[in-house]
């Protein structure tokens, strides 16, 4: 198994408060595919098998300054689909708030992972479609079997083999936050908010508990991957 990892470095051309940095990342991703001949990828069903981490560094006031550079990284276990996104993204594309002036490909080798860190928000929707609180659910194990649920779906639909592993695929799991975190994004003019958990996760040592860690470091943690949601660190040995 391999991963990809771009790294798109950004020049703002205006400034950008934090709470509208994830969907704006996730429109120009967007509006970078439809012109870049991947629209067929972006609206059809099912898992987009790509994720977005945060813009780096993030100034102390949580403001994006106009006339700076900042980065941000996108995954996916798909070389072709990232090759041809970073096309895209370096074209000259009308975008208010900023531009990709460049972008770097990395191929990364499966490793095994002893802990996986949550940078963005991991979002998992209950029953009645809310989102997976502590405060609210507080079922541990319903949060674990549908993160593994998940990723098992996330990798039979890219590598188009089954895959079930002896046991979930967390031994520990860790909840770092008090409050949920959110992701914000506007729908038909109303303000959405996805709200998430961020977690450090223990993986199990099996191989098939370590194909699905690497996954979620591949394609995201939970749901929303590609408004940002479950992007993920790991600790291991390469």
């Amino acid at each position: 198994m391999h991963l990809f990892e771009l790294t798109c470095t950004a020049y703002f051309k205006n400034d950008l408060d934090f709470r509208r940095s994830f969907e704006t990342i996730s429109h120009f991703i967007t509006y970078a595919m439809m012109r870049g001949g991947l629209d067929e990828r972006h609206t059809k069903s099912g898992y987009k098998h790509y994720v977005f981490g945060g813009l780096l560094p993030l100034e102390a006031d949580k403001v994006y300054k106009k006339g700076s550079t900042y980065r941000f990284i996108l995954r996916s276990p798909d070389e072709e689909f990232l090759t041809a996104l970073s096309t895209a993204l370096r074209q000259n594309i009308d975008h208010p708030d900023f531009i990709v002036v460049e972008t770097h490909l990395n191929r990364r080798k499966s490793f095994f992972i002893t802990e996986l860190y949550s940078a963005t928000p991991v979002i998992v929707t209950s029953e009645g479609n809310l989102f997976w609180t502590m405060e609210k659910n507080g079922d541990i194990m319903q949060l674990q079997r549908q993160l593994h649920d998940n990723l098992e779906k996330k990798y039979q639909s890219f590598y188009g083999e089954e895959i079930k592993a002896p046991q979930n695929f967390i031994q520990m799991i860790e909840i770092k936050n008090r409050v949920p975190q959110n992701i914000e994004i506007h729908k038909e003019g109303k303000k959405i908010r996805f709200f998430g958990n961020k977690f450090r996760i223990v993986p199990n040592e099996d191989e098939m508990s370590q194909k699905l860690a690497f996954t979620a470091l591949a394609c995201g943690l939970g749901e929303k991957n590609s408004y940002g949601g479950g992007f993920c660190l790991a600790g291991g040995m390469r």
